[in-house]
């Protein structure tokens, strides 16, 4: 609750101010069926009575947080120990979220470059910078390091690339002059195919293993390919994923990005989260923001400080490659705590519990009429149906039995609208899973007309 002290004579003067007469006003591009309304609030109601109106408005929202979910695309529910948010949740670590001057804290600095230390061993890289803003902006930028290195201005992308990512490179490379060139569906294909569509202004290959639909590509074959035309090459990654499959250092890759997500950091919504890069030795001095060095004073203690980088990159104006001089460190700090809690038994263990549950998804799924796997290719923790009818209904039939169902593909490609991608991490059971098979087999036995029908019993269930 919050007391708002203003006079009705001060809010007049700051509405003139902004040029409009009233507070709806200042709403009015708003649609009017998007509109609630004020709230229902008879005048003299007192503070309290106020707070547990508000609290019965609040309890009517659906509770998600506790339904079966198969929702990921990007954004995975993981379990996170306590002691995770016990350490972030300190006043010294949480009240910096971004610190400006990190050099001023030496806790900051060594947390940052413990992080690093796992980024660079995970990816096995060299070099891990204190962390970007997200994964989207993680390839934006490893595409920028790639094209400052090369002096090439194409940049190749695998279509299996997150389709946000991808919007974001066309918006940061939107008037510069540099090219996005969509490459095929690799996962399908031989690396030697990618490798005939590229020439020698190829600045970089952007490709995601696991990709956007779940499938591994072959990443090897697609460094190969990139470096065959003395393009660099950039894998995305699942940083869990990696516990398992080979990493990118091992496979030839010159960028290693992700999203620092899995890594102990709850969804929230959508953020904030964490953006993850590493490089090879080489590239070290073109990488954006902060990295965090450790180094001995004069009297032989052991410190660390921020080193090899242009100190605030907006004080270089055009020169600068980055506009991105600070770091997510809070996020950084809960993978850090993440990674040294799990060690690397713990991940690969959690790892093998994922891809496990999404083998056995697969094989239950695969079984039900009407629905099978989209594409013949190796997954980790997600994959993606070819479903009977349009996935959205498919969505609003399994929330109806109030199960959060998969990603309709059909939003970001109408032509994938009978396509659904489903994840499965550690906190899906095998029950969940055999509630969705059970619930998928009702919509296949159904029938066409009979589905129908059960599809618009559930929408008026799940609209309750």
């Amino acid at each position: 609750m919050s007391y708002l002290p203003h006079t009705p004579d001060e809010r007049a003067a700051m509405l003139h101010a902004v040029g409009v007469e009233r507070v709806e006003d200042l709403f009015a591009n708003i649609p009017d069926e998007l509109r609630s309304g004020p709230p229902d609030i008879p005048a003299g109601v007192s503070e309290m009575e106020v707070a547990r109106l508000l609290t019965a408005l609040a309890a009517k929202n659906l509770d998600l947080e506790h339904r079966p979910s198969f929702l990921g695309a990007g954004a995975y529910r993981h379990y996170a120990p306590s002691v995770v948010g016990a350490i972030t949740g300190r006043s010294e670590f949480y009240t910096s979220y971004t610190p400006y001057q990190a050099e001023a804290s030496q806790g900051t600095l060594q947390a940052i470059y413990e992080y690093q230390t796992m980024i660079a061993e995970l990816t096995a890289l060299d070099v891990s910078n204190a962390s970007l803003y997200d994964a989207a902006t993680a390839v934006t930028e490893a595409a920028t390091i790639a094209i400052n290195e090369t002096r090439r201005e194409r940049i190749g992308v695998a279509r299996g690339l997150h389709p946000e990512y991808r919007c974001v490179l066309e918006t940061y490379f939107k008037g510069e002059g540099f090219d996005l060139v969509d490459l095929d569906e690799t996962w399908s294909a031989s690396p030697s195919t990618m490798g005939d569509a590229l020439d020698e202004n190829f600045a970089a290959v952007v490709a995601q293993s696991p990709n956007f639909w779940g499938a591994i590509e072959p990443m090897a074959g697609l460094a190969e390919a990139a470096h065959g035309h003395g393009a660099l090459f950039i894998a995305v990654n699942n940083p869990l994923s990696l516990a398992l499959l080979a990493p990118p250092g091992e496979y030839g890759a010159d960028i290693a990005v992700g999203c620092g997500q899995p890594l102990g950091i709850s969804l929230s919504y959508g953020g904030p989260y964490l953006g993850l890069i590493a490089v090879r030795s080489g590239l070290v001095r073109r990488l954006p923001g902060r990295i965090a060095g450790a180094t001995v004073d004069t009297n032989g203690r052991k410190g660390y400080v921020l080193t090899m980088q242009a100190r605030e990159q907006h004080i270089r104006r055009e020169k600068a490659t980055s506009n991105i001089c600070t770091n997510h460190a809070l996020m950084a700090l809960a993978a850090t705590v993440y990674l040294s809690l799990m060690g690397a038994e713990g991940l690969r263990e959690l790892a093998t519990l994922c891809l496990g549950k999404a083998r056995y998804a697969a094989k239950e799924i695969a079984a039900v009429p009407g629905f099978e796997l989209a594409f013949d290719a190796p997954f980790f923790n997600e994959f993606t149906v070819r479903t009977p009818v349009p996935a959205a209904e498919v969505n609003r039939f399994l929330l109806g039995r109030d199960i959060i169902g998969g990603f309709d593909l059909g939003t970001v490609d109408p032509a994938m609208d009978r396509y659904l991608l489903l994840a499965f991490t550690e906190m899906t059971s095998r029950q969940e899973i055999d509630d969705l098979v059970a619930t998928l087999r009702e919509m296949g036995a159904a029938g066409t007309d009979a589905s129908q029908r059960l599809l618009e019993g559930a929408g008026a269930r799940g609209s309750e």
